[in-house]
């Protein structure tokens, strides 16, 4: 019996800065300052951007946004209803040793239908980060 493995391309930190320029562009041309986030997939830090003018928090926020749509193979705005009580995922903030952020702005990175990485953008409200992880993320395809 023969098995066949396909390759699939890792993120590399050339495509991590491209990410990071890509969604910047996108926040700037909506009069946004963020902070932009792109981890591989196994979570380790590709690449990162805070401006001077965001919020010290939202580098914070831009890290744990990625690293929520990593986890969970989901864009953490698809993820909101999940985590509330009831929701599928209403245990799960509190039950791994990195906290998880549920709001819009991380969205996994995937190549061939694969998961590669994730990026996270905060700074913006929260359906303006997600637009700004999206666009960013379609400059790789």
């Amino acid at each position: 019996m023969t098995t066949t493995t396909v390759a699939v391309a890792p993120l590399t930190i050339q495509d991590a800065e491209v990410l990071v320029s890509a969604a910047r562009r996108a926040a700037e041309a909506a009069g946004v300052t963020v902070s932009v986030t792109v981890l591989d997939a196994g979570g380790h830090l590709l690449a990162f951007r805070r401006d001077d003018r965001a919020v010290l928090i939202s580098g914070e926020t831009s890290t744990r946004k990625a690293y929520t749509a990593l986890q969970l193979n989901s864009a953490t705005r698809e993820l909101v209803d999940a985590v509330q009580p009831g929701g599928l995922f209403h245990t799960l903030p509190t039950a791994l040793d990195r906290p998880l952020l549920f709001i819009a702005g991380g969205v996994p990175v995937r190549r061939d239908g694969r998961l590669i990485g994730a990026i996270g953008v905060g700074g913006g409200v929260p359906d303006q980060d997600h637009g700004f992880a999206v666009a960013a993320v379609e400059t790789l395809v």
